[in-house]
């Protein structure tokens, strides 16, 4: 056995002081006439090739090689002769460590759909498209953790279990040790959730954004980057159970910085991948253009998936207000010619994404930011402007997605967020703390929320927003 150092494959495929020993593990995608093995370790999109000695291994062994078998090689990484790799290594030992039976593996070389790889989530690691994904997945999180921290922001753990709800939507789940089946009961038959774990109802919170605007209120600019969830029946391609938010929020802050906020964190991580992880994205703009080719020209992406991305970065984003927006859209030729599933009708409407996507595609052709939306269908804790009708709301808009960030300047005069609250049927009396921060040392502040899985999404091509996350929750399914 040799004492050579372990490398992975990305280090391996990086070296330029060759030849050099070493030992490599991973697991098995191809062995070819015997000699050839295609081995990947997750850290790169190539695998690197082992070349084997069939006469220096037994017998046992080589049949032991087979796809998706775990191994470890030890040998001499050399300039590769062959095309389609710089190096290889000559391997003088293998170790088969975990055995996979070629009859049963699901993950032969073939190509297999993303819906199939969706069925077996526990395997799909290990496939080329989701070791690109998740690793990009990874890069974008520590982009943001750099960024927030460049900019003085705390980051704070707000909780996952809740007694409040910041969107007034009531779509929650709900959170309780009490039976089911015999819970205790009031005089008037209805549930006594005093008699529950907290003495109250509890909840799986929609967002952090409240807690961050009490810890605003000391810290000045906090950030929250954790999970969140909605118990909302919803089987598109853009919403899940349970997903990820980041959610700054800014004390002293008005809308417009928060805008500027959203703009440059934006383009931060675009920046970022583009950078970081160059191969990822060419494998998945690939993978995409492949998949595309056998659909009609109008449900293809806008856009080539690097050229997206580099659509972001090349100019300010447009900031329009909701009225604006509005009479854009209404006169638009595809709302002329009823081509929009959607019709504009009357001023207050929330836009679809097939709005939000000719608005950045078609008119602007760069990312805009929509602000100053009808009261009536933005969230109770937004600014109500002097108009009586609108609220200091905005949403960053982006293509082939549409909304991929929603934020506002907050609320601060007590007595207008009472009647907002009573209005949704949210009591005063329960959100109490939330007024306080407003009745003693309130100032202007302002925050947003990011769906990170979005963005996941819209950073890698997937089309599925179940393929932005390593395992999705959604109506119907919960699994591992």
């Amino acid at each position: 056995m040799s004492s050579a150092p372990h490398f992975t494959v990305k280090q391996i495929l990086n070296a330029t002081d060759i030849p050099f020993p070493a030992v490599v593990k991973g697991w098995v995608r191809t062995f070819r006439q015997n000699q050839f093995i295609a081995l990947n370790d997750g850290t790169t999109v190539q695998p690197l090739q082992i070349v084997v000695d069939s006469s220096a291994i037994d017998d046992q062994t080589l049949k032991n090689i087979t796809p998706g078998a775990a191994l470890e090689a030890h040998g001499t990484i050399v300039e590769s002769p062959g095309k389609g790799q710089r190096v290889e290594m000559q391997a003088q030992h293998i170790i088969v460590h975990g055995p996979a039976d070629p009859n049963s593996y699901p993950l032969q070389p073939k190509k297999h759909s993303l819906e199939f790889l969706r069925s077996i989530a526990h395997l799909r690691f290990k496939t080329n498209t989701f070791g690109a994904v998740f690793r990009l997945r990874h890069g974008l999180a520590i982009a943001i953790h750099e960024f927030f921290h460049s900019k003085d922001f705390y980051y704070l753990h707000s909780p996952i279990i809740t007694a409040s709800d910041c969107e007034g939507a009531g779509e929650m789940f709900r959170v309780t040790t009490l039976d089911p089946k015999n819970p205790p009961l009031k005089e008037d038959g209805s549930v006594d959730w005093s008699k529950d774990f907290f003495g109250r109802e509890a909840h799986l919170t929609v967002s952090g954004q409240l807690e961050a605007e009490l810890a605003a209120m000391g810290l000045t600019r906090v950030y929250t980057f954790g999970p969140t969830f909605r118990a909302e029946k919803s089987h598109t391609t853009r919403h899940l159970a349970e997903f990820w938010m980041v959610e700054p929020e800014v004390a002293f802050a008005r809308l417009d910085d928060i805008m500027d906020l959203a703009e440059e964190l934006l383009k931060h991580l675009i920046q970022y991948s583009l950078q970081h992880y160059p191969d990822e994205l060419a494998f998945l703009q690939k993978r995409l253009e492949d998949e595309e080719k056998q659909l009609p020209k109008e449900k293809r992406s806008p856009m080539p998936l690097i050229e997206k991305l580099q659509f972001v970065l090349s100019e300010p984003f447009q900031r329009i207000s909701y009225t604006e927006a509005f009479d854009i859209l209404k006169a638009s030729k595809p709302n002329r010619k009823k081509k929009f599933k959607y019709p504009l009708t009357d001023w207050g409407i929330d836009f679809q994404t097939e709005h939000e996507r000719y608005l950045v595609e078609k008119h602007f052709k760069k990312p805009v930011i929509i602000y100053n939306y009808p009261a009536e269908i933005k969230a109770f804790y937004m600014y109500l402007n002097d108009d009586g009708k609108t609220v200091r709301g905005m949403d960053v808009l982006f293509p082939g997605i549409g909304e991929i960030i929603g934020g506002s300047e907050r609320e601060t005069r007590i007595e207008v967020l009472k009647k907002r609250m009573t209005q949704i049927g949210i009591a005063p009396d329960e959100m109490q703390w939330y007024l306080d921060i407003r009745r003693w040392g309130g100032c202007p502040h302002a925050g947003f929320g990011l769906g990170f899985d979005r963005l996941v999404q819209f950073v890698t091509g997937m089309q599925n927003i179940r393929d932005a996350i390593p395992f999705p929750r959604y109506p119907g399914y919960v699994a591992y």
